[in-house]
C-alpha cells in the first residue's frame, strides 16, 4: 500500500488527517485496499466545498418553512374569511406530508443516481412553489385551498433534506461526522432564525404594498417573503451545478473511488459492506426523532394563536413579536449547535440527548397555566373598548417604537383577547409572559441539541452503506411529526385549552426518555459494533 505509506498532503491549520499512520493503514485487509488513499488537498478542498453547498441547500430549506410562518394565519385570513383556524392547522401540516413524500423518494432516487439530479428538481419545485404562494390572492374562490397546495408543494421540494443529510453522512468520516451534522442543523437553525427576521423586516411593507397590475402581482409583507425564497432558490440551483461534486469516504476516513456526474451510480456497488445494522436502533432513533419535531412544531405553531389569545395582541403585533422572540432563540440555537460539537467530545452524543429531552420538559412544564387571572375575553372587548388589554408596545417601550402597528382613527378596531367560542378561555388561567419567554429560552437551548444528536447517532449506527432511504424515512418521520404538531394545536389547544395540551406534550416526552433509557446501549456507530473502531475515537 505504496499510498498509504507516502506522507499526506497538508491540510488547513485545526484539521486532522483522515488517515492513520502508515504501519496502522499496513494492517487493514487486502480487499480494502483500493480505498486506503491518502486524500489529496484537491479532493479535500472540494469535498469540503461540495458539504459547504449542502449546508446552503438545508438553509434554504428551513427558510422555505419560517419565512412565512408567522403571517400565514392573518394572510388566510386576508384572502380567504371563510377560513377558520382548524385549517390553518392543515395549511402548516401541509409542508410536512409535502416532504415526508417526498423524502424516501429522493433518498432513494439518490442512492442510485447523481444527487445533482434529486436536488435540483426539488429546488425547482420550491421556487415554483414559492411563486404560486405570492398569486394565492388571485383567484376568486378557493384561496385557501390554493395556499394548501403551494406550502404541500414547498414541502415536497424540502424533501431534498434527506439528500442533504445522506450526502453529508457517506462524506465525513466518524470523527467529521458531529462536527458537519451540527454545522448543518446550525444552517438549518440560522434559516429558522433569518426566516422569521426577513418576515419581520418585510412587515414594514404593510398588508397592502405594492400592487402591478400586469402582472396581478401584489407586493405587500405576506408574498415578497415568498418571492425572496424563490429567488434564493434560484441562486442554490447554479451553486449546485457549478461547484458541487460526488465525494465518498468510510468511517475511518478512507477514500473511495470519488463519483462525479459520469459515474455516480456505483454507489450501488457498496451495499453489501460486511454487517448488518442494528435496525432496533434505527426505529428507536426514528421514533425519538418523531417525538423531537413534534413537539417543538408544536411549540412554533402555538406561538401566534398564544400570544394572541393570552395578550390580546393584534395579527401584526403577534407576527412581529413572535418575529422577534424566535429570532433570539434561534440565535441561542446556533450558539448551543457550536457548544455541542465541542461538548459531545467529552461527553459523548447519548449523554447530550438525554439531556436534551430533559430541557424540553422543564420548558414545557413551566408553560402550563398556574395562576389565577384569566385572559381578556374577545367578545368583552368588543363590547366595551374600555377593558384594559396587554399593550406589547408598552411592555417593551423604550426600545421599541412601533406607531405604524397602530390601526387608524377611522379604521374599525380588530377583534383581540380570547375567543369565547373557545370555552376553555372563560377558565383557564393566562400563561404570563414571563412564562412564555422562559419557556421560549429552555425549548430553544433543548431542541437544537436533541435535533443534531439524533442525526449524528442515527448517521453512526447506519454506518457505511448508503443512507439515502434511511435518511429519507428519518425525514419523513420528522415530517409527520411536523403534520400531527399542527393538528395537535389547531384540535387540542383550540377544544381543550393550554392546560391539556401542554399536559399531554410533557407525558410524551417522558415516554421518549424512558425509551432512550431502554436502547442506550444500542446507540453506537457501526464500526463500533463490529470491532472496527473504539468508541473515544468516534
Amino acid at each position: 500500500m505504496a499510498a498509504a505509506g507516502s506522507a499526506p498532503e497538508a491540510r488547513p491549520e485545526g484539521q486532522e488527517p483522515l488517515l492513520g499512520s502508515a504501519g496502522a493503514a499496513a494492517d487493514e485487509d487486502e480487499e480494502e485496499e483500493s480505498r486506503d488513499v491518502v486524500e489529496t488537498q484537491e479532493h479535500y478542498k472540494s469535498r469540503w466545498r461540495s458539504i459547504w453547498i449542502m449546508y446552503l441547500t438545508m438553509f434554504l430549506s428551513s427558510v422555505g418553512f419560517s419565512i412565512v410562518i408567522m403571517s400565514v394565519w392573518p394572510y388566510l385570513q386576508k384572502i380567504d374569511p371563510t377560513a377558520d383556524a382548524s385549517f390553518l392547522g392543515w395549511i402548516i401540516a401541509s409542508y410536512s406530508i409535502g416532504q415526508m413524500v417526498a423524502s424516501p423518494l429522493f433518498g432513494l432516487w439518490s442512492n442510485y443516481r447523481p444527487r445533482r439530479e434529486p436536488l435540483v428538481i426539488s429546488t425547482a419545485i420550491s421556487v415554483a412553489a414559492n411563486c404560486l404562494y405570492a398569486y394565492v390572492h388571485v383567484p376568486h374562490s378557493h384561496n385557501k385551498y390554493y395556499m394548501l397546495t403551494a406550502r404541500a408543494l414547498v414541502g415536497f421540494g424540502a424533501g431534498n433534506v434527506a439528500v442533504v443529510r445522506s450526502y453529508i453522512a457517506g462524506a465525513t468520516s466518524l470523527t467529521e461526522r458531529t462536527s458537519a451534522m451540527a454545522n448543518t442543523s446550525a444552517c438549518q437553525a440560522v434559516g429558522f432564525i433569518l426566516g422569521p427576521v426577513f418576515q419581520t423586516c418585510f412587515t414594514l411593507i404593510g398588508e397592502e404594498g405594492v400592487t402591478w397590475k400586469f402582472l396581478c402581482l401584489q407586493l405587500n409583507m405576506y408574498t415578497t417573503p415568498v418571492l425572496f425564497g424563490a429567488l434564493l432558490g434560484v441562486i442554490n440551483i447554479i451553486l449546485i451545478f457549478a461547484i458541487f461534486r460526488e465525494h465518498r469516504v468510510d468511517d475511518m476516513g478512507r477514500q473511495y473511488k470519488s463519483i462525479n456526474s459520469d459515474g455516480e451510480g456505483s454507489d450501488v456497488l457498496d451495499q453489501n459492506t460486511e454487517g448488518s445494522i442494528d435496525h432496533v436502533a434505527v426505529v428507536a432513533l426514528n421514533i425519538l426523532f418523531f417525538v423531537i419535531l413534534f413537539v417543538f412544531a408544536v411549540f412554533e405553531t402555538i406561538a401566534t394563536p398564544l400570544t394572541m389569545d393570552m395578550y390580546s395582541w393584534t395579527r401584526k403585533e403577534a407576527v412581529f413579536y413572535n418575529g422577534i422572540i424566535l429570532s433570539v432563540i434561534g440565535i441561542e440555537s446556533v450558539i448551543v449547535f457550536m457548544v455541542v460539537k465541542t461538548l459531545s467530545k467529552k461527553t459523548g452524543e447519548r449523554a447530550i440527548l438525554h439531556a436534551g429531552l430533559l430541557t424540553v420538559l422543564v420548558g414545557f412544564f413551566i408553560l402550563l397555566p398556574w395562576g389565577k387571572k384569566l385572559p381578556n375575553i374577545q367578545w368583552q372587548e368588543i363590547k366595551n373598548n374600555s377593558i384594559p388589554r396587554t399593550a406589547p408596545s408598552e411592555m417593551l417601550a423604550p426600545f421599541w417604537s412601533l406607531p405604524e402597528l397602530q390601526l387608524p382613527s377611522n379604521h374599525t378596531a380588530e377583534p383581540v383577547g380570547c375567543p369565547v367560542t373557545q370555552s376553555w378561555c372563560l377558565n383557564t388561567p393566562m400563561i404570563y409572559l414571563a412564562q412564555y419567554i422562559s419557556s421560549d429560552v429552555l425549548i430553544g437551548l433543548g431542541y437544537p441539541v436533541c435535533n443534531v444528536m439524533s442525526y449524528t447517532l442515527y448517521s453512526k449506527v447506519l454506518g457505511p452503506k448508503p443512507q439515502g432511504v434511511y435518511m429519507g424515512w428519518l425525514t419523513a418521520s420528522g415530517s409527520g411529526a411536523r403534520i400531527l404538531g399542527p393538528v395537535f394545536v389547531s384540535q387540542i389547544y383550540t377544544h381543550l385549552g393550554p392546560r391539556w395540551a401542554f399536559s399531554l406534550i410533557c407525558g410524551v416526552v417522558v415516554v421518549s426518555l424512558l425509551l432512550l433509557e431502554i436502547v442506550y446501549k444500542r446507540l453506537i456507530a457501526f464500526s463500533v459494533r463490529y470491532g472496527r473502531m473504539q468508541e473515544e475515537n468516534c
